[in-house]
């Protein structure tokens, strides 16, 4: 699929006539403005005339799918993944100011009051829900948006947790009968560890550190014997993803359920025709048209598809980064006094997150070395070099917050081959 705006910016119908795209290019009445998603403007005068589309956005803590569909065609598929690193940001800046209550510096006035709560969002919560308002924004000018849908998902986290719930048990919480929340985990765990099974002396210990964050919900702490806690904090074990899995967690069910209403609101003021569905709506769809459960997939019924709707040939995986550590220096001191240089910013005239061309395959650059050998990976963490030299490198794009990759449906792309027609190359 290749993106059209018009001379004047305006975004137009997408195309599939990669064979007058490319003749376009070369004769000049076209350039292109974007690799990914794929996007042309016209350098002459033409019509303007728009069919309507609908996006469709399956909204999450982690990952949101977005999907745009125009009759019964799909134009654009993706997921978008979000940052999870805000909350420990926020830890990190607020122990460094206190750090910074102990110069010997200029008498400041207090600011503790003069901070307005109305319809407060914690930072963490607020970025995502101006992440999905800005995946709209991005869509809005590559396609002529009609109208959006957000699905909303009000979680019952008291049936997360105990699916048969009903009534006046909702006035019962799961911690309810128990002294304190120690008390909880070891009921919890079934008065055993929660890391190895052993049964023994127990001891409650906080998954995430307070010092770093780290909260007294029961979803952060975890049941362990007294030697395997002295263990912990030697660190000789450690507390794997897979265990910390079993220990049920609503942190992202909760962040749902808040930021719902709050996007739709936000998508309204910018002056989006917002319409609002539910997830149960969605299965119910989903699971009628025999579809497999995907981000993108919710996202197409959300728009108003179904199995019949002819799926895009490609689709978008795309990722929130942030693009640089802008401190100039380390917190700890060298031996002598000396502050250590934090990170590299550039090396060879690359940044961190350039999107680069190597051995003909497009990645990014996540690691930087001032010798000119750089890290470079997949959007999804897949290692193509660990030390590739920066003379076998092209830049394709400079760095950004949001990356995008072009994932393509190599099945179809085959049958485009097939009967002649010429797809595009990316410049």
């Amino acid at each position: 699929m290749v993106y059209v705006i018009s001379k004047s910016g305006k975004p137009l119908m997408p195309t599939k006539r990669h064979g007058k795209v490319r003749r376009m290019l070369k004769s000049g009445m076209a350039k292109v403005v974007k690799r990914t998603p794929f996007t042309i403007q016209l350098l002459y005068d033409s019509e303007e005339y728009t069919q309507d589309i609908t996006i469709g956005m399956d909204i999450g803590s982690r990952h949101a799918g977005v999907s745009a569909i125009s009759g019964n065609k799909e134009l654009f598929a993706g997921q978008f993944d979000m940052r999870t690193d805000i909350h420990d940001l926020m830890t990190e800046r607020k122990m460094y100011r206190r750090d910074r209550r102990s110069y010997k510096t200029r008498y400041r006035e207090a600011r503790f009051l003069n901070r307005k709560k109305d319809k407060w969002l914690a930072p963490s919560v607020q970025w995502k829900v101006n992440a999905h308002i800005r995946i709209i924004d991005f869509l809005s000018k590559v396609l002529p948006i009609s109208k959006v849908v957000v699905e909303i998902a009000p979680f019952d986290t008291q049936k997360i947790m105990k699916p048969e719930i009903s009534g006046v048990e909702y006035q019962n919480g799961v911690q309810k009968g128990f002294s304190d929340v120690r008390e909880y985990c070891l009921w919890r765990a079934g008065y055993k560890s929660e890391y190895s099974g052993k049964k023994g002396i127990l001891e409650v210990h906080h998954i995430i550190p307070q010092s770093m964050g780290g909260t007294d919900t029961p979803d952060n702490l975890i049941v362990l014997t007294v030697d395997e806690h002295k263990q912990i904090h030697e660190g000789t074990i450690k507390i794997t993803k897979k265990i910390t899995q079993k220990i049920k967690g609503l942190k992202d069910a909760s962040h749902v359920s808040t930021i719902g209403q709050f996007i739709v609101s936000g998508l309204r003021k910018l002056g989006y025709l917002t319409e609002v569905t539910f997830g149960s709506i969605t299965k119910g769809k989903r699971m009628a048209s025999n579809l497999s459960k995907a981000h993108d997939t919710d996202a197409l019924i959300i728009a108003g598809g179904n199995a019949t709707t002819t799926r895009t040939e490609s689709s978008c995986f795309a990722k929130f980064v942030r693009r640089q550590n802008r401190s100039l220096h380390k917190a700890n001191l060298l031996k002598g006094g000396r502050k250590k240089v934090n990170t590299i910013k550039s090396a060879k005239g690359y940044k961190r997150f350039d999107k680069v061309l190597y051995n003909g395959e497009e990645c990014f650059i996540y690691g930087l070395r001032t010798s000119g050998y750089f890290d470079l990976r997949k959007l999804d963490g897949s290692k193509i070099h660990a030390s590739a030299n920066w003379k076998n490198l092209k830049k394709l794009e400079s760095a950004k917050t949001l990356l995008i990759e072009r994932k393509v449906n190599v099945a179809i792309s085959l049958q485009l081959i097939e009967v002649g027609e010429e797809l595009p190359q990316e410049r």
